[in-house]
């Protein structure tokens, strides 16, 4: 699927609510939906994007002052859903990146990004499940192309204020893979 939408809002019944709209008023996939820490909702979908962007505005119109964050992307960039079903296949250990945040959106936006700026393999994209609402991004690759991927998904996330941290670790220890 090229094309999905995500729709963040900061209360469980909202979140259901909102979901069962969006299905309702489009044709849309339902890719994920459910409750994350702190008693967040996070649903994403995916169709034609046409339908997404309907059920997005649909979403926005219906979530009001609950409403945390949001996006469509019409072109998703590669192995981003891969990473956040964590399902990637495996890859070259190289360099490793870290982005951190404090939305849902704002991770898959910033992998989004991250591989749309350099060549790098994504790892993982964690959605604020265990982690008190905070997101992450790991991905791999030469330490230039980590680092101009990083610093891309990054600038995205600052502009939107919910930037936490980055790292980029050129030559991680073979025991920390094992970790990630």
């Amino acid at each position: 699927m090229n094309s999905i939408g995500l729709i963040e809002v900061k209360n469980v019944s909202k979140g259901i609510r909102i979901t069962d709209e969006m299905l309702k008023c489009a044709g849309i996939t339902l890719l994920q939906s459910g409750s994350v820490c702190p008693g967040k909702y996070v649903t994403v979908f995916g169709g034609d994007l046409s339908s997404i962007q309907a059920a997005a505005e649909r979403a926005e119109r219906i979530a009001d002052d609950a409403l945390i964050d949001s996006f469509v992307i019409g072109n998703l960039g590669e192995n981003v859903m891969s990473a956040m079903c964590a399902t990637v296949p495996a890859f070259e250990k190289k360099a490793l990146g870290i982005i951190e945040t404090f939305t849902a959106a704002s991770a898959i936006l910033a992998a989004d990004a991250a591989v749309k700026a350099a060549v790098v393999s994504l790892i993982e994209i964690r959605v604020a499940r265990g982690m008190g609402g905070k997101c992450f991004v790991t991905m791999t690759g030469n330490v230039a192309d980590v680092q101009a991927a990083v610093d891309a998904g990054a600038k995205l996330a600052a502009e939107s204020g919910v930037l936490i941290n980055t790292e980029v670790i050129a030559n991680p220890h073979p025991d920390l893979w094992e970790t990630i």
